[in-house]
């Protein structure tokens, strides 16, 4: 597989819409499992609380994969992600109710690299809060 955007239909400035990726608790359940991280702040409401939390908190990891899934599906390739990081700049609060809660993403075009290579600046936020920042990827494109 090959990016499925094109280096030449690429601005710097260019917006990336926003994707919504809708967490419940059995997603975090799921991504426990994959994960092995089974630290009951990412289930256990209880203890959640018990520690000084709002309520169960979903992964940073997991969190950071919903960016790393908006890059990927606006690219066409996960192959094409040459580099991704993030730094996790506040929770995301998931509570136990049939909505759970949303990670929006959006994204754009911060620089255009040699190569054909892109850098995406990434924003995401649940709950109102920013969730990640400094979120970078650079994307190798067709």
């Amino acid at each position: 597989m090959a990016a499925t955007v094109r280096y030449d239909e690429v601005e710097t400035g260019q917006q990336i819409p926003a994707a919504e990726y809708p967490v419940r608790r059995a997603n975090l359940v799921m991504y426990a499992g994959a994960s092995g991280d089974f630290n009951p702040i990412h289930w256990n409401e209880r203890f959640a609380k018990t520690v000084g939390l709002p309520d169960v908190i979903a992964h940073g990891m997991f969190t950071m994969a919903q960016g790393g899934r908006f890059v990927t599906d606006w690219a066409g390739d996960p192959g094409a992600v040459i580099d991704y990081g993030v730094r996790f700049s506040s929770m995301v609060v998931v509570p136990d109710d049939d909505q759970g809660t949303v990670i929006t993403v959006s994204g754009v075009i911060e620089e255009k690299l040699e190569d054909k290579r892109v850098v995406v600046a990434l924003t995401a936020k649940a709950n109102d809060s920013r969730v990640l920042s400094k979120a970078r990827a650079v994307v190798q494109l067709s």
